[in-house]
């Protein structure tokens, strides 16, 4: 039978083969369609008596990268729409109805053997699939990567996962790829456990046949009478062991702020201590639907998969804008960020010409592209062809004339504006008619720069955040002057480099900029209160953010940061208002030299060799306040609650215009609490009425950068939030 997402054709011996391979997708994913073709294959296994064994494979390069996550996010919506119309039983009862988890129970125990021939990368759902199957051979494809990296986007595997893989494979090393969201080869799950055999591609479906031949089995491990559980049982001496350290661990990392992790630990926990795992699978489902049901995991889905996704296809790019794809790229600063984007443009494809003042610093520029090849080799994720290769599309000069041909030039000197105000008209002399000039400025005002070229339709902010290869993020700055056709080439440059764009419009430090400056700048209104560094620092990352303000801000450099606002107070003169970021960062810098992290002296020490440590000079810059009580939850909420103000007021004030920007721009730039979805997704979450009232309650205590602005206000009058009320355009992208 021929139907849209499988083709099965069963051949003379016996043996049914499923190839699945979905119309109109790239990939494989799990929706309502593949789970009733999936069904109708099982049950035609189960019912012809000629088919003694069956195999599932993939037609397209990868087995399955998941489960369709818009289908979460209606059967979350469909809870909501049932629970308003019969209460909390009904919606949650339908919640609960996981099909696939019951597809699979069904698959392993029809009485006939499954065998998943797993010829690329397969993840959460796919993954499930292949794990209920009796036997699981993988092609020796290097980039396949076999996993569950549902808690990624704030859920847990929900189809037999959390059960199937611990008795596999033990629960140690299953809670690790679990909680962490690990993906990993096909050798390494073959030493793990989680699959039985890799073999070379051409071989892979002859491996799957031979084994249903010579050694079928239609019974799991788990199904045996006394299976016992690698590694041990929960109430044994290696559980005894593995639990109290795992729980932790999870601490540590989590600090108990991610409900899927909490969920997956505590499902895994509970489904090794029942006998069945059919009893298992039920602990599994609860805590699935527990997680549906809440708004986390929807926040993160939307913000980290759906809206991610949809920014780096291209929603934002302007309609009736032909391609504007990047062939040869100038950078004009060969120092770190440069350098940086030189390294992920050439990754790319890209022709690079990588400018500096003297042959010297644009070789060196050019030597960290090198630097970061030796490391890709050195983990056997490159080799040397690839990096004479990569080297090869990066010219490294001082020559100006070098740009012509360019497509698109980026400005990426250091932040001061006359240093700008030289280097962008000498470089905008040398391009084509139609090639984009852009800065990678973080805050001085794109309108600004504008000032010295000649052509400001066709100049724009393409801002990177640091290190270049690691982060996703770039923004994209729209200038007042800014056209269209500048904005579609930056977009796809980005899309070309395979990152992920947001699109801002002009403003003293734009969007990423000016609200981690508030999360910067709440550390130093603290310290001036008398908090504790040491306090400051663990609550920032206790309230979800990757490290503290202090430590945030030696990593920026403190010099950097006390030039913007010199930078600043010139351009805004008697409007600028002081505060006690500008007399804390005046003694650190002028008076005792302490840059950040570049000079191994800020809020912390960095010992060579050795770890960093708060400097015990702080308390001589900022003394804590003796005997004062400071709640710890509070100064984690203070820390929360400025971004996601100044985030509404940058909306309110249209630097940002589309909600999805908002959320992902924080998550993936500045790396903003991202079991909240997002600065607007914690706003709305709370709800605006409620996020008010704390504002009003802190600008009572600690001032005027609490006041809510007007926008905020009307929607907690209004009972709005603001997916609602701006709901993004959909679009269908490319």
């Amino acid at each position: 039978m021929s139907t849209q997402d499988f083709t099965v054709e069963v051949g003379g011996d016996g043996i049914a083969l499923a190839i699945w391979d979905m119309d109109g997708k790239t990939m494989n994913v799990i929706n309502d369609g593949v789970m009733n073709e999936l069904e109708a294959f099982i049950d035609r296994v189960a019912a012809d008596n000629a088919i003694k064994g069956a195999i599932i494979t993939s037609g397209k390069k990868s087995f399955c990268a998941g489960a369709d996550l818009s289908l979460l996010e209606a059967s979350a919506k469909r809870y909501a729409a049932t629970h308003a119309r019969e209460g909390e039983l009904a919606a949650t009862r339908e919640l609960h109805d996981n099909r696939l988890s019951k597809l699979l129970r069904r698959l392993e125990t029809v009485g006939k053997p499954f065998a998943a021939a797993i010829n690329g990368t397969a993840l959460g759902g796919g993954f499930e699939i292949c794990l209920a199957c009796h036997y699981r051979v993988a092609s020796d494809n290097p980039s396949a990567k076999l996993g569950l990296p549902e808690s990624q986007v704030g859920l847990m595997p929900g189809a037999g996962g959390t059960q199937r893989l611990p008795r596999l494979i033990g629960a140690q090393d299953a809670l690790q790829l679990m909680l962490e969201g690990r993906h990993v080869d096909v050798a390494k799950a073959a030493n793990l456990g989680a699959i039985h055999k890799v073999v070379p591609t051409d071989q892979l479906l002859a491996e799957a046949r031979r084994w249903l031949k010579e050694e079928p089995t239609a019974e799991q491990p788990w199904d045996v009478k006394n299976f016992r559980v690698p590694g041990g049982a929960v109430y044994s001496r290696q559980g005894m062991m593995l639990w109290p350290a795992a729980n932790a661990l999870y601490r540590q990392k989590t600090y108990d702020n991610y409900d899927a992790q909490r969920a997956i630990m505590k499902c895994v926990y509970e489904g090794l201590t029942v006998k069945s795992i059919d009893a298992g699978l039920a602990i599994e489902a609860r805590y699935f639907t527990s997680l549906l049901k809440g708004p986390q995991s929807k926040n993160m889905i939307r913000s980290l998969f759906l809206s991610k996704q949809a920014l780096g296809k291209g929603a934002r790019r302007p309609d009736e804008t032909d391609e504007q794809s990047v062939k040869k790229l100038g950078i004009v600063g060969a120092g770190f960020m440069g350098a940086g984007i030189a390294y992920v443009s050439a990754k790319a494809g890209l022709e690079v010409v990588l400018l500096d003042r003297d042959q010297a610093g644009a070789s060196k520029g050019k030597a960290h592209s090198a630097g970061l090849m030796d490391k890709a080799i050195a983990r056997g994720k490159a080799s040397e062809t690839d990096k004479t290769a990569l080297l090869g599309q990066i010219t490294a000069t001082d020559d100006y004339d070098a740009l012509k041909g360019c497509d698109l030039v980026i400005e990426a000197v250091f932040e001061n504006r006359e240093l700008k105000s030289d280097v962008l008209p000498q470089a905008e002399i040398r391009l084509k008619p139609g090639a984009i000039m852009s800065s990678n400025t973080s805050t001085l005002p794109i309108t600004g720069l504008a000032k010295y070229v000649k052509r400001p339709k066709d100049f724009i902010g393409v801002h990177f955040f640091s290190p270049v290869d690691k982060m996703n993020l770039v923004e994209i700055i729209v200038g007042k002057r800014t056209g269209d056709t500048a904005i579609a080439k930056a977009l796809d440059y980005v899309r070309q480099i395979k990152k992920t764009p947001i699109v801002v419009n002009d403003s003293r430090g734009f969007f990423t900029s000016r609200v981690v400056t508030t999360y910067l700048g709440e550390g130093h209104h603290m310290l001036e209160e008398g908090v504790p560094p040491a306090l400051i620092e663990n609550a920032g990352r206790m309230a979800g953010m990757p490290v503290g303000p202090l430590s945030l801000n030696d990593e920026v450099a403190l010099d950097l940061s006390w030039k913007i606002i010199q930078a600043t107070k010139a351009d805004l003169g008697d409007k600028y208002v002081e505060g006690p970021m500008d007399r804390i960062l005046a003694e650190m810098v002028d008076k005792r030299g302490r840059f950040g992290r570049k000079n191994g002296k800020g809020f912390y020490d960095y010992p060579q060799g050795g770890k960093k440590r708060l400097w015990p000079g702080i308390r001589d810059i900022a003394p804590t306040a003796v005997g004062a009580n400071f709640n710890v939850k509070t100064i984690q909420e203070r820390l929360l609650l400025i971004q996601a103000l100044e985030t509404a007021r940058c909306f309110e004030e249209n630097v940002l215009t589309d909600v999805r920007e908002a959320d992902v721009g924080a998550i993936l730039g500045f790396g903003f609490a991202p079991y909240t979805g997002g600065p607007l997704s914690y706003i709305d979450t709370m709800g605006a009425a409620q996020f008010v009232a704390k504002c009003k309650r802190y600008q009572k205590l600690h001032g005027n950068r609490y006041k809510p602005c007007r926008l905020l206000v009307q929607m907690a009058k209004a009972g709005h939030n603001f997916y609602q009320r701006f709901a993004p355009e959909q679009r269908d992208v490319a």
